[in-house]
Order: structure tokens, then C-alpha cells, then sequence
């Protein structure tokens, strides 16, 4: 007959001590994975923040417009890129959204925060539109990390009033002038003021980080500031002049009627073409933003021009209040 020795009963013993200690960790060894996998996954919206991917969100669209869901597929038909569409008609509400959480680099439209921040600051009293700023070129470059091949002037002085650099920046797009406006306001100013006025889906670009931005995100900057929302009547007025005055109209306004005021901003840098604005039409004042990642700057900014002549002939011909089944 088999008979436990007094080792065997001892290694039994500890392995049932070994067992049920085990058992005694498990729970805890289970929630501890649970916290880990909860930090895991709380970080990834703020992980992919990268181009090409999707921004998560938990804001649901309203569906976009029958009609206008017509007028942007006819007019992208045959397109090989890929764009980024919100529209809003301010007055009645009609509204079309096509990958509008779609992540893309902003190619100039970061510019739009830069003068959101200033204009921020001047309201604060902590800077004067004729304030002079002067930096050298070299500098400048160094400082935000432009490589030689891209900049537009290697060295020597480059100095706005920060009124003249508004301009320049907004209305022909030059580079100096928002990188003098950048370099004096500060970039954790600029990130500032897109946490503080709701706009969680664009990021400034940080050494050779890319800023990144959405449709959704410009569109609500210009939504925001129609609203008078950015800042305060004198400024608001200020920065929607500024955007009334754009010289480079080849996109949005291209094929609009010469009497309607456009209020716009573009963005180019390849393969990005961006036109972003508020259209001021009798019909009704309305959003478009068109952001496009394509092969063809130019196919693209045609594209972006024939989707605003059709946007513009649909509200002309829907009567503003009334929505289209």
C-alpha cells in the first residue's frame, strides 16, 4: 500500500499553499491588466493624429444635404484624391460633410490660428498691431526648421509692423510675416488659443512635426469667428476684413459672381490644395471648406473651384429657410 512520507506530505502541503496564493493574486492581477488596457486606449485618439488618419470623435454629423450631396458627387466624379468637404448654410442650416475629421496637414491655413492668437493678445493689451517686428532671415529659418531648398530668402533682415504682417500673412500668404507673428506671440500661445476656443481636432507642429488640422476643425474656427465668438466686435471685424481682402482667388471665388464677398483663406503645399471661407451671398451666408490630398495641385484647385460655382448655384436656387428633400 502507498503511504505518504513525511516529505511528500510537505511538498504537497506547499503546493497547496503555492495554489492558493495564486488564486489570492489573480483578481488583482486582472485588474491591473484592466487599468493598463484603459491608459492603453485613452491615448490612442491623441496617437493618431497622424495624416491619413481619422481623428475620433465622438460628435456625430447631422446627414448631409440630399441636394448638396448631388452637387459635390457630380463635381468630384472621376477624382482620384482625396478631399475633405464641410458646408453650412448660417442662415437655413443645410449642410453636406464629407470626411470632415479627416486628418491633413494645413499648409498655410495654420495661419488662421496665428492671427486668432494675435489678435488674442492685442485684445489682452500684451501687443500692439504697430509694433515692429524684425528678424533675420536665417534665423527664422533655423527657428522653425525650413529647410534651404524651401526657404524663400536665406538671410538678412526681414521686419513688419504687426499690422503690415497680418496682412501680408492673410492676404498674399507670405511666409516671413507669419513666421515674425509666430516667433512673437510663441507657439504655446497658439496652442493656447485652439484649446481655449474649442478647436481639439488641429495641433501646431512642433520641430519637424507637421501642424495638423480637420475640415471640421477650420470650418468651426470660421463658423466661431462669424459668430463674433474668437474675439471681441472691433477685432472680429478686423479679421474677417482680413480675409475679404485674399488676393489669391483661383479657388473658392473663381467662378462666383464678381459682386459676392468672399472671406477665405488657402493652403498649398504639395500634395495639399485648401480653400476654407464664409461665401456672403443674398441668398444666405454660408461655410465651405474644401481640403484635397492629390496628385495634381491644380486638377485639385479647379475641382475646389467648380465644387463652390455648383455649392453657390445650389443656395442661389434653394430659397434660404427651406430644405430640399
Amino acid at each position: 500500500m502507498f503511504t505518504y512520507t513525511p516529505i511528500l506530505i510537505e511538498k504537497r502541503r506547499r503546493e497547496r499553499a503555492r495554489k492558493k496564493y495564486l488564486l489570492l493574486l489573480l483578481p488583482a492581477f486582472i485588474a491591473f491588466l484592466g487599468i493598463i488596457s484603459y491608459k492603453h486606449f485613452r491615448k490612442l485618439p491623441a496617437d493618431l493624429s497622424l495624416t491619413n488618419q481619422v481623428v475620433l470623435s465622438a460628435q456625430t454629423a447631422p446627414p448631409s444635404s440630399p441636394g448638396l450631396t448631388t452637387v459635390i458627387d457630380s463635381t468630384l466624379e472621376g477624382t482620384s484624391g482625396t478631399y475633405g468637404i464641410v458646408i453650412k448654410n448660417l442662415k437655413a442650416g443645410e449642410a453636406y460633410f464629407q470626411n470632415e475629421h479627416r486628418v491633413f496637414e494645413p499648409a498655410s491655413l495654420y495661419k488662421l490660428w496665428v492671427m486668432g492668437a494675435v489678435f488674442q493678445q492685442v485684445e489682452k493689451g500684451q501687443l500692439n498691431q504697430d509694433e515692429v517686428l524684425t528678424a533675420d532671415a536665417a534665423d527664422l529659418n533655423k527657428e522653425f526648421a525650413i529647410a534651404p531648398e524651401d526657404a524663400e530668402q536665406a538671410s538678412g533682415p526681414v521686419s513688419y509692423s504687426v499690422r503690415d504682417a497680418l496682412n501680408q500673412m492673410i492676404t498674399i500668404s507670405n511666409n516671413y510675416a507669419a513666421l515674425l507673428l509666430t516667433h512673437r506671440v510663441g507657439l504655446s500661445a497658439i496652442s493656447s488659443f485652439l484649446a481655449t476656443k474649442g478647436l481639439t481636432e488641429s495641433k501646431v507642429g512642433v520641430g519637424q512635426a507637421s501642424p495638423l488640422t480637420t475640415p471640421a476643425d477650420t470650418a468651426l474656427f470660421l463658423e466661431k469667428l462669424y459668430l463674433g465668438q474668437l474675439a471681441n466686435p472691433q477685432n472680429t471685424s478686423e479679421m474677417l476684413s482680413l480675409l475679404r481682402w485674399q488676393k489669391l482667388n483661383d479657388g473658392l471665388p473663381k467662378y462666383l459672381p464678381d459682386d459676392i464677398t468672399v472671406a477665405h483663406k488657402t493652403g498649398e503645399m504639395e500634395p495639399f490644395t485648401h480653400d476654407a471661407g464664409i461665401v456672403y451671398a443674398d441668398s444666405g451666408d454660408y461655410l465651405i471648406v474644401v481640403f484635397s490630398e492629390t496628385d495634381s495641385r491644380p486638377l485639385a484647385k479647379e475641382r475646389i473651384a467648380l465644387i463652390s460655382k455648383g455649392v453657390y448655384d445650389y443656395f442661389t436656387a434653394t430659397p434660404s429657410g427651406s430644405l430640399t428633400n
